[in-house]
């Protein structure tokens, strides 16, 4: 339960960083960062699978690159259900989706048993 806890406060201090690094990353403080990255969860675990079974031929036709934009919408859809987190720009999104996709990698990989 602790590292679960750990897993959302590394994923807030991500978002904190991107808004510092991504011109179009705007994060007004500590807890909109917090509650992004629990809607990122929710979103990511209610909204993303239903939408790869809709996406699933365009995924294959373009070999798997279209999850790099279903991630994107994703994030889209998190900053517009969080007040205080925005991101202006596809290009933009798409960017700091693929950051806080290698973040949640790098703290899986470190963390598993």
């Amino acid at each position: 339960m602790l590292n679960l806890a750990l897993y959302f406060v590394v994923m807030a201090l991500a978002m904190l960083a991107l808004s510092h690094l991504l011109p179009g990353v705007v994060v007004r403080g500590f807890v909109p960062a917090l509650w992004a990255a629990l809607v990122l969860a929710l979103v990511n675990t209610i909204v993303k699978p239903i939408l790869f079974v809709i996406t699933l031929p365009l995924t294959i036709l373009t070999l798997g690159l279209f999850l790099l934009v279903l991630n994107a919408l994703m994030l889209w859809l998190t900053a517009k259900l969080v007040p205080g987190f925005e991101v202006h720009g596809a290009l933009t999104t798409l960017v700091a989706s693929l950051i806080l996709a290698a973040v949640g990698m790098t703290w899986k990989l470190a963390t598993r048993p």
